[in-house]
């Protein structure tokens, strides 16, 4: 049975989000354990490779055999938790929540709010991994199955969820702009950048501006504008808040 969540704004819209169930989840992360022993075998073959061309250049440093194994032992380490678990975090936070394998699944790490995650949460949840990954995500798959939101350990260390990346029902009890009231603009160039998410933000804000009081919609302008800004770049640079979202809604026009 499908997993649903409601997040309310403090706009009052509502968005709809399908969870991941246990076994998408599973299979995304066989997917980027599969990803990630390829890169590992990958450089211990290229490792392989290299010590013998460099031959007594240790010594010149003045290593010696102990010392070397504890500098490549040291190595080891961080190489395996760049790839295992750098991975994760480098991945969410410059995919929007997503690593190879959720894109392949078609699912995405968001915040409990509805927004996209942030690296300060990508973190601490993949920190937690460690843990779950050295009791072999037993207690990851306990958590999903007796959670109402699929969660597991890291989920609610961050504060998020993982849900389907696809179109998701919105709901709200104001009425609609009709398309001819947003003005003809310029679109901005790195509008294709946005996720699924990010683009429901834009269109609801559109949708509802002219029902706002003035300092609704100027607030809901700026905490929008303020998440999407990082990927605009410099066209975005120069305008208002709420410029920058009538502009993003004229890209999709």
């Amino acid at each position: 049975m499908e997993r649903t969540v409601t997040v309310r704004t403090p706009e009052s819209v509502a968005f709809h989000y399908e969870l991941a169930g246990l076994g998408s989840r599973f299979l995304a992360v066989t997917c980027d354990l599969i990803i990630q022993s390829f890169v590992a075998f990958a450089l211990f073959f290229i490792v392989v490779l290299i010590i013998p061309s460099v031959g007594d250049l240790p010594k010149s440093f003045g290593l010696n055999a102990s010392q070397l194994a504890s500098f490549f032992v040291a190595l080891a380490v961080l190489v395996a938790f760049v790839i295992f678990f750098g991975y994760f975090i480098a991945f969410e936070a410059l995919w929007n929540g997503q690593t190879p394998g959720k894109r392949l699944l078609g699912i995405r790490v968001v915040r409990d709010g509805g927004y996209p995650i942030d690296t300060g949460s990508s973190v601490l949840r993949n920190l937690i991994r460690i843990v779950e990954a050295a009791l072999g995500y037993v207690p990851s798959a306990i958590s999903v199955l007796l959670s109402s939101q699929n969660k597991r350990l890291g989920d609610y260390a961050a504060g998020t969820i993982v849900v389907r990346d696809r179109a998701f029902e919105v709901t709200s009890p104001q009425t609609w702009l009709q398309g001819d009231s947003v003005p003809d603009l310029p679109p901005i160039a790195a509008a294709q950048t946005l996720s699924a998410q990010e683009w429901a933000l834009v269109d609801r804000y559109v949708e509802r501006r002219a029902s706002l009081p003035p300092a609704v919609a100027a607030a809901t302008a700026t905490r929008i504008a303020a998440m999407l800004r990082p990927k605009l770049g410099a066209d975005a640079s120069s305008l208002s808040d709420d410029a920058v979202l009538m502009r993003l809604f004229a890209s999709r026009r």
